[in-house]
């Protein structure tokens, strides 16, 4: 019977931290993840911008 106890419990612990601590990380590493990558999109186009126009002159 504790067995069954303490496997319920263990199995509502794992998942509180699954939804109050590693979901939460994981959705802010993407968001970090997701602004990096449009700063890096926009320097590239500013960056490729300025490159064809100088070829060009």
């Amino acid at each position: 019977m504790s067995r069954v106890v303490m496997l319920v419990l263990g199995a509502i612990l794992g998942l509180f931290v699954l939804f109050t601590f590693l979901l939460p990380l994981l959705a802010g590493l993407f968001k970090i993840a997701l602004i990096i990558g449009v700063v890096a999109l926009i320097v590239f186009v500013a960056v490729t911008l300025v490159g064809k126009s100088r070829s060009s002159q």
